[in-house]
């Protein structure tokens, strides 16, 4: 497929932030589009939205790999096929890795890196079948870079990193195609900051502190910028997307100085979660 028009698109964690604004813009390009998240409230608000663009919508969690599994073949019987994934749903959590419970950074894991595996893997029999297509995978810079109470985040995105760099290095050889992206989103005014779960500060930092306001004050894209940037890169089929001022500077930094890049940076990053 040369192009976005007529392209049938599923997208997880569609009800917000960057999920949504990718509806509106690959609906404006005439994509199809199957749209997936677990608050059925944004995503009925998305959908209305869109308005008489083609799209279908299906509540569920990307935990549950069975719903999983019916959205993208709902997708596929829908519109006879499937031409690209975007997973990005995701999800945070606040603490220093000795004060994070194994449930809630297993449960990270398991929206940010274990559905994205599954959604990769529902979705390629359906491009390979078309014989192209797009999988787009959300990481962050946070998969380039640590950051302190971020352990479980941190482990997702450089997992989802991982994971898309080498499964696009292998369809460049076996189909070549399907372009496969990864996406490192600086910071992006969605509600990813606000409803990170908060288990615990590092030992000094202030008790008052408001992360989640402290990374919207240093966020500097809106959702609307980044999903352009995204969709952008699919009709350039580039295979990495930085998103955002603060997304190239720490791209740079991490390669200039790989052991003291966080001292350097801290005061430019703020505070938060980046998504």
């Amino acid at each position: 497929m040369a192009g976005l028009e007529g392209a049938v698109i599923a997208v997880t964690g569609a009800a917000s932030g960057i999920g949504r604004a990718l509806a509106l813009g690959l609906a404006r390009r005439g994509a199809r589009l199957a749209l997936a998240d677990r608050d059925a409230k944004g995503l009925a608000e998305t959908l209305g939205f869109i308005g008489n663009y083609p799209a279908i919508t299906r509540v569920f969690d990307v935990t549950d790999h069975a719903a999983l599994r019916a959205f993208v073949e709902d997708a596929a019987s829908e519109w006879d096929g499937l031409d690209g994934m975007i997973n990005n749903a995701g999800l945070s959590v606040v603490a220093p890795f000795v004060d994070c419970p194994r449930a809630d950074f297993d449960r990270v894991m398991a929206v940010n890196f274990d559905a994205v595996v599954e959604g990769t893997r529902l979705a390629l029999p359906y491009l390979r079948a078309r014989g192209a297509g797009w999988i787009v995978n959300i990481s962050s810079v946070f998969g380039m870079m640590g950051y302190p109470t971020q352990s479980a985040y941190n482990a997702s995105k450089f997992a989802v990193r991982g994971f898309t760099e080498a499964l696009a290095l292998e369809l460049a050889v076996t189909d070549p195609a399907i372009c496969v992206i990864r996406v490192h989103p600086g910071g992006v005014r969605t509600n990813v900051a606000r409803n990170a779960k908060l288990v615990a500060h590092l030992p000094g930092t202030p008790a008052d502190i408001d992360s989640a306001a402290e990374f919207e004050k240093a966020a500097r894209t809106t959702p609307e910028a980044a999903a352009e940037a995204i969709i952008r890169g699919m009709e350039k089929r580039r295979h990495r997307v930085l998103i955002g001022p603060d997304a190239r500077f720490i791209d740079w930094m991490v390669r200039l100085f790989p052991e003291t890049y966080f001292r350097r940076i801290g005061l430019f990053l703020g505070g938060g979660s980046a998504r």
